[in-house]
């Protein structure tokens, strides 16, 4: 069981059949370029900690109760060198990261969109969890920082207000680079964003591929909820749909504003069902490159979502921060 994954259950042929996927896969995989005027890191990774969900392609519902031995890994085309933990992360603490949409285009709903997001925070928050709230239009506001209180979070969406232009992807970036990449904690922490916006675009310095980076970068799965619910999709609708696939998470596109909640309720479920497996990568050197993973299920009825890769970089040079009590 601390040995590879793939040494003890995977043939021979299916082996080759995953090397020949990763690479594929690797292809279309965001191509990690250095970004300019920054100096940020990211966590060390000397071992790498995947948190994952995994659900039946039929049903649709979370599989539970797997063991290490029903999953294949390449990491960069090779099986890990150890693996040194594999639990089934019901409880693990949350840091939540709450981003709405604050354009002018979302006006019209803005206040059911409120309401939806007040209800989420007060279902998902366990006793160890913290999160915060955040608006973002043609600037980011950080309405209510890290708190385990759900009043707290509750009076910082009810400070936000909708109006301006759209800088989604300078906005993720941000939020992504100073509220997610300094964490640091002795204890396990599941790190997740949800987006919730139309997914449109057009004013951002940063590059979608750049903030998607980002998230990599901070270990952060980003959930992304459309308020776009016309029946022809916009651009924004695959824009949505790259950023939660690129980091693990999921895409949902309620047909009405008033299904918004449901994506919360999926989310919730979500990360209360998922998979943490810690494995040590073979020939591992910590010179900034991205690492493209390749994990799934032996049953092949079974879907695993996991982030596309990380990198691999030494400890970042930048202060250790604390969540709010």
């Amino acid at each position: 069981m601390t040995t590879s994954i793939l040494k003890s259950k995977l043939p021979t042929v299916l082996l080759l059949s995953a090397v020949a996927l990763c690479a594929a896969l690797s292809i279309h995989a965001q191509a990690p370029v250095p970004e300019q005027g920054t100096t940020i890191q990211g966590p060390a990774t000397t071992e790498v900690n995947l948190i994952f969900s995994v659900t039946d392609k039929h049903t649709g519902g979370f599989v539970k109760n797997l063991r290490q031995n029903d999953f294949g890994l390449l990491d960069n085309k090779k099986p890990p060198a150890r693996v040194s933990g594999f639990t089934q992360e019901t409880n693990l603490p949350l840091r939540v990261g709450l981003m709405l949409d604050t354009s002018s285009s979302v006006r019209s709903r803005f206040k059911f969109e409120q309401e939806s997001a007040v209800e989420f925070l007060r279902e998902i928050l366990h006793v160890k969890d913290r999160a915060f709230v955040e608006g973002f239009d043609v600037q980011t506001f950080l309405a209510q920082d890290f708190t385990g209180s759900p009043s707290e979070l509750e009076v910082g969406v009810d400070k936000l207000r909708a109006g301006g232009g759209t800088f989604l992807f300078d906005a993720l970036y941000k939020t992504c680079r100073d509220q997610m990449l300094p964490l640091q904690s002795q204890e396990a922490t599941r790190k997740a964003i949800i987006l919730i916006s139309d997914g449109e675009d057009g004013l951002s310095h940063t590059l979608e591929a750049e903030s998607i980076r980002m998230c990599q970068r901070a270990e952060t799965i980003v959930y992304t909820i459309s308020t776009d619910t016309s029946p022809s999709k916009s651009a924004g609708a695959d824009v949505l749909k790259r950023i939660a696939a690129a980091t693990g998470g999921q895409a949902f596109f309620p047909i009405r504003i008033e299904d918004l909640a449901q994506g919360f309720i999926n989310i919730e479920a979500e990360l209360r069902s998922q998979y943490s497996l810690v494995y040590r990568p073979a020939d591992f050197r910590a010179d900034g490159s991205f690492h493209t993973i390749y994990l799934h299920a032996l049953n092949p009825r079974y879907v695993v979502r996991v982030r596309e890769g990380y990198f691999a970089v030494p400890p970042p040079a930048i202060k250790t921060s604390v969540p709010k009590k």
